[in-house]
């Protein structure tokens, strides 16, 4: 049996006799050893048996020292995450716990606040971004996403300059020079003011009339530069079409941040809801430099859990407990457990990589998540009276495996308020 293994036995034990100041030295002996000298056995079952020892706390205030497993990375993003453990009450909280959550599949988006709280419905999540407690918009990377109102002035502050720079080539390339959105903010400025709200159709008829051409994704541009601008913000539905209003109107006057304030409350905030992630998966995630990434990372890192050995950062109260029984759930295609991370290793086994993107247009088919890891993809066929889901699966499923899916996809039925018929 491994020094280190040994020394963490060791360590649970006195934990139990109350010996605090030897616990420390049993620690400290602990992460003094080379993981390259003294192999744990059979880690992920050693783990199990750790945990059940010692308890959830106790065992992971241990485990920290030493380098983290795969399935310790998975564990513990699945509770951060909120997508196992306990879940938030209100939709509104998990979008602000996660920082964002992106948003381009609008219906998928709201299943993954949905799957996060203990039993909100599609509704319930269309009701809180009516009430404006839920907002959409383009904050960082240039892509949809759903932030909290308090969150979004500075989000948008910190994050979209930089994506604005870069999209200048794209810009002269659809000759939309700054005159031109000169005349768009004052046209969407006018016809919006007092409440108004207005479909993209109608959005895109305001400027053709203006004779200002929306075509070749002209009018895409438009909206999308000015909602960065922090001009317009998407708002309720008008049916089923999306509609949009004025940002300062649409949401209520928040606490302004300093640039290093909103520096270090994004990055803060990632690491909490995301973690463990490392530097560049919050670099990825943001859209900001890597430096302006390590800048902030050097701000609030006395305040987040740091893997010894490792570049991993957390929650100081995260936890990775073993599970008992199978943890099943059914992911959106863009989900943040997903698409929050460059490195998708600890959840994803790069021979199944593909599967995900199968056309390679950037679209990510829906997830399969067992344990943490992904074991397949899922689809829906929707009619007026039932959803059909069809998984499938990367391996073979066990008997629980199965169960656990159906669960799931029950879950998932009561969410859109439709009967579920299920083929795995």
């Amino acid at each position: 049996m491994g020094l280190q293994y040994s020394i963490t036995i060791l360590a649970i034990a006195l934990k139990k006799l109350g010996q605090a100041r030897w616990i420390q030295i049993a620690v400290a002996a602990a992460g003094s050893v080379s993981p390259e000298r003294e192999a744990l056995p059979d880690r992920g079952k050693a783990s199990h048996n750790l945990a059940a020892e010692a308890g959830a706390s106790d065992y992971l205030a241990i485990r920290y020292f030493f380098s983290m497993t795969a399935r310790d990375i998975a564990h513990c993003r699945l509770i951060n995450q909120q997508i196992a453990g306990a879940k938030c009450e209100k939709p509104p909280e998990i979008v602000s716990l996660l920082g964002a959550v992106q948003a381009q599949d609008y219906f998928g988006a709201l299943w993954a606040i949905g799957l996060r709280s203990a039993s909100s419905t599609e509704a319930d999540i269309e009701k809180a971004i009516e009430a404006r407690t839920i907002i959409r918009t383009w904050p960082m990377r240039g892509t949809l996403h759903f932030v909290a109102p308090a969150d979004v002035g500075w989000m948008l502050e910190l994050l979209t300059p930089q994506i604005i720079a870069s999209s200048r080539r794209r810009q002269q390339q659809l000759e939309l020079d700054d005159k031109t959105l000169a005349r768009c903010r004052a046209l969407f400025a006018k016809a919006l003011q007092g409440g108004r709200q207005l479909t993209r159709d109608r959005m895109y008829s305001l400027l053709e009339d203006a004779r200002i051409s929306t075509a070749s994704q002209r009018g895409y541009h438009i909206l999308w530069r000015l909602a960065q601008e922090g001009i317009i913000c998407f708002a309720a539905r008008e049916g089923k079409q999306p509609t949009f209003a004025l940002l300062d109107e649409w949401v209520k006057p928040a606490k302004k941040l300093k640039r290093e304030e909103a520096l270090a409350e994004l990055t803060k905030r990632y690491f909490i809801g995301h973690g463990p992630a490392t530097l560049q998966d919050f670099a990825w995630w943001s859209g900001l430099k890597i430096s302006e990434a390590k800048a902030g990372l050097e701000m609030v890192g006395s305040s987040l859990r740091k893997e010894t050995n490792a570049i991993y950062w957390m929650s100081p109260e995260s936890t990775a407990s073993p599970a008992d029984i199978p943890i099943a759930c059914l992911l959106p295609g863009f989900d943040e457990y997903m698409l929050g991370y460059t490195d998708r290793s600890a959840v994803l086994d790069p021979q199944h990589a593909q599967k995900l993107i199968p056309d390679n247009n950037g679209r990510f088919l829906s997830t399969m998540i067992m344990n943490g890891r992904v074991v397949g993809t899922w689809r829906r066929v929707l009619s007026k009276k039932a959803v059909v889901l069809t998984m499938e699966p990367f391996v073979s499923l066990k008997k629980l495996g199965k169960e656990a899916f159906v669960t799931a996809a029950e879950r998932y039925g009561e969410f859109i308020g439709l009967p579920v018929t299920i083929t795995i």
